[in-house]
């Protein structure tokens, strides 16, 4: 059976990483049967200098007709000075909301060869596997009334954080899921003791574990202790969920366990749709040089498989192949640490595909 995939390179080092994501992709095909068939659309600010709309009407198409949507990565400064709903950030919030993409699915798991290349000490991070389940359209984001206004001399700008019960409900259920699947234990973020609306946050939370999930351990922790305790001791947490705001900064702070935001990939699900793609930006200090570390696009590309495709096999088969890379010593500028050798972006792309092919034989 084929399945299609949207694949949506960006801006920055997009292009480059999900290139080597779609090697990867072919060589799933080819040894492997997967039977994936892959289109291209443009989006961000890609999609503003050929299309006049950084989620254009052909790519919405696309997305909607997939099976899963790959994405690399958007923004830079060559946009920055064009308004809100014209920069390359608009049309991935647009994609998001258009899917209704509400939950996002962020690992910060350490890899035991990059033990190392983390800044923290090998004895706080080795073993970490922490999963960030974000709630990712509502929240102080999407929130209305928002916008600027000028009283007598002064300017003023205002965001309106609110989450409705239902929100709330939906991302919990898919936290508590996701639990279910691994240690067993859940860790609810927010700031009850000051926000109204983290009060009902932890009131909804706590009403799904009790109805639907008691066999799930919940804790309750407010936003300030869980950054500090993610770097005191990251092996407390199972499953973090969270609200829109909190969910951005707490995951890019675990990301940092690992050693470099290179490394970790996330999975956007919806009802009907998913989009997957590395957590990291555009990075377009180093566009176009071949120094990007593709291995978090491949490791989406294997949630996409978990995920998506319902293909767990697939998806373990790539993991292994990401871990046998890390084996054989190869790293990209990011993780070569110690004046170590780098390898190009485009040579470890074709490591992971030929560690697949290895795989298959």
């Amino acid at each position: 059976m084929t399945v299609k995939i949207a694949v949506l390179p960006g801006d920055g080092i997009g292009p480059e990483i999900v290139r080597e994501a779609v090697k990867v992709i072919d060589a799933l095909n080819e040894v492997f049967g997967l039977g994936a068939e892959c289109e291209e659309a443009l989006i961000g600010g890609a999609g503003f200098d050929g299309a006049g709309d950084p989620y254009p009407e052909q790519t919405r198409r696309l997305a909607k007709a997939a099976d899963a949507v790959l994405l690399g990565a958007v923004g830079g400064p060559k946009w920055e000075s064009l308004d809100k709903p014209l920069r390359p950030e608009a049309g991935l919030l647009r994609i998001r909301e258009d899917l209704s993409l509400f939950a996002n699915y962020r690992p910060a798991k350490v890899h035991r060869q990059l033990l190392d290349a983390s800044t923290l000490k090998p004895e706080v991070i080795e073993g970490v596997d922490i999963l960030v389940v974000r709630e990712l359209v509502g929240g102080i984001y999407f929130g209305r009334p928002r916008g600027w206004e000028k009283d007598g001399r002064e300017r003023r700008a205002f965001n309106t954080m609110v989450y409705g019960e239902s929100e709330v409900r939906r991302i919990a259920r898919k936290a508590f899921e996701a639990a279910r699947l691994r240690q067993g234990r859940v860790c609810s973020v927010e700031k009850a003791n000051v926000l109204e609306v983290s009060e009902l946050w932890r009131q909804i939370v706590t009403e799904v574990h009790e109805r639907e999930f008691s066999d799930v351990a919940l804790e309750h922790m407010y936003v300030d202790n869980a950054a500090m305790q993610l770097i005191r001791h990251p092996r407390q947490f199972d499953v973090i969920v969270t609200g829109n705001l909190f969910g951005d900064i707490l995951s890019d702070e675990a990301s940092m366990l690992t050693g470099s935001i290179g490394m970790l990939p996330s999975a956007s699900i919806g009802e009907h749709h998913a989009m997957y793609e590395p957590i990291h930006g555009s990075a377009p200090d180093i566009a176009g040089q071949n120094r990007a570390n593709p291995l978090a696009t491949i490791l989406s590309v294997a949630m996409m498989l978990r995920y998506s495709l319902e293909r767990p096999d697939l998806a373990d088969k790539v993991e292994q192949a990401v871990e046998r890379v890390l084996d054989d010593g190869l790293r990209t500028a990011d993780l070569a640490f110690d004046g170590g050798h780098a390898v190009s972006c485009t040579a470890m792309g074709d490591a992971v595909a030929q560690r697949l092919r290895m795989l298959g034989e």
